[in-house]
């Protein structure tokens, strides 16, 4: 077993590409199929959600408009319990289809923020997408709407998720060994 070390933490193998890069393009054509000449409006998490988002909108079958959101609660390997609007929500969601796309999901914090800020602009619907889901973590009774994989409460790193910043590079996903 192959571990790297990112910043002063070491991670193991945990979710190889081929199988990430599967649920996406899975995950991708259910969207893709439940919005077939709807035009939503896909909203994507930043910094977290770049890769999944680029290989997520490969497999989306008619023309989609996608803009960017930024909310940030982490810290470390731990959330701040705090949510900081780095870059709001545009204007003009009111009736349209709205889609979040986002890395993951864990506690459903930073999402229960999005969302509620989402629906005080009246959208038509609002949908999430999520590459990872941690259920045993998650907080909140709201519903996550497409889910590629489901995991434990490991802290990872990998394919956009980041510690500190720093292993959003790499292109499988690794699940810390020691806090």
């Amino acid at each position: 077993m192959n571990t790297i070390q990112v910043l002063d933490k070491t991670f193991e193998p945990f979710i190889p590409q081929e199988k990430i890069e599967k649920a996406i393009t899975d995950v991708a054509k259910r969207v893709s199929r439940d919005y077939k000449d709807k035009k939503p409006l896909f909203l994507v998490m930043l910094n977290g959600a770049f890769m999944f988002a680029a290989e997520f909108f490969k497999h989306m079958e008619d023309p989609c408009e996608i803009q960017f959101v930024k909310y940030t609660t982490y810290a470390g390997t731990s959330s701040t319990n705090k949510v900081n609007h780095l870059i709001g929500l545009p204007e003009g969601l009111k009736g349209r289809d709205v889609v979040i796309v986002e890395d993951i999901v864990d506690s459903g914090f930073s999402m229960k923020c999005l969302t509620d800020d989402i629906a005080t602009q009246e959208p038509k619907s609002c949908k999430i997408v999520t590459m990872l889901f941690k259920p045993q973590a998650f907080k909140y009774d709201y519903k996550i709407d497409y889910v590629g994989l489901e995991i434990g409460n490991e802290f990872i790193v990998g394919y956009g998720l980041d510690y500190n910043s720093f292993g959003r590079n790499l292109p499988a996903i690794y699940k810390i060994v020691e806090k």
